[in-house]
């Protein structure tokens, strides 16, 4: 059985997330210190809330310094919502250095093109490159968006799904090394969601 460190640093829904891979028949545990990553297969790093009090939480214990680590050694994270958000280097919404773990900066929705923001509810993903979480060829998958900002990676390969916003594709999904990360929430959205988790799983736990 997989065991999953979910981050806790104050600013997620950490139920929803757990329940998620629970039902993936994954044992997870809550990651409060750096030290108890060492026991996970892989780490979820899930957020809502700002950027700028969430990097804050994240240094104040100790997890951003352990994020990075991590990831320097090759091991297999998993960004949901903020949490992509604070993997780049910077955000419109604050004015903290974010991990930096994926080059490019995350960016404001645009206000003024007729669109509401923040951008809310179901959308189809577009896949733009196959990665274990979406193949390039397969049907459209509908997801559950609430976000105001959206990364933009300095790198296109990086980008694995886009979804349109006010008729211009903006980043839903990225793949970097081995680092994976869903603007949408996986957790919310039923069966399509429950598929995407379930691929990362076995991509994260076999390699």
């Amino acid at each position: 059985m997989s065991s999953i460190g979910l981050l806790d640093y104050g600013m997620g829904n950490l139920h929803s997330v757990q329940r998620a891979f629970e039902r993936l028949s994954c044992r997870v545990c809550t990651v409060q210190r750096s030290e108890a990553m060492a026991a996970c297969d892989a780490l979820v790093l899930p957020g809502v809330g700002a950027f700028d009090p969430a990097m804050e939480q994240l240094h104040r214990s100790g997890l951003a310094s352990g994020l990075t680590q991590w990831c320097n050694d090759g091991r297999p994270l998993l960004g949901i919502c903020l949490g992509l958000q604070l993997l780049f280097e910077g955000s419109d919404e604050g004015s903290a250095r974010g991990l930096g773990l994926i080059p490019g900066h995350v960016r404001a929705l645009p206000r003024d093109r007729g669109e509401m923001v923040p951008h809310m509810g179901w959308s189809p993903l577009q896949a733009e490159a196959g990665t274990p979480l979406l193949r390039a060829d397969e049907p459209a998958t509908w997801v559950y968006f609430v976000h105001s900002y959206a990364a933009v990676p300095e790198r296109q390969e990086d980008v694995a799904a886009s979804v349109r916003f006010a008729g211009e594709p903006i980043t839903a999904a990225v793949w970097h090394r081995n680092v994976a990360a869903c603007q949408f929430h996986p957790e919310k959205s039923g069966l399509h969601g429950q598929r995407l988790l379930r691929r990362w799983l076995e991509s994260a736990c076999s390699a």
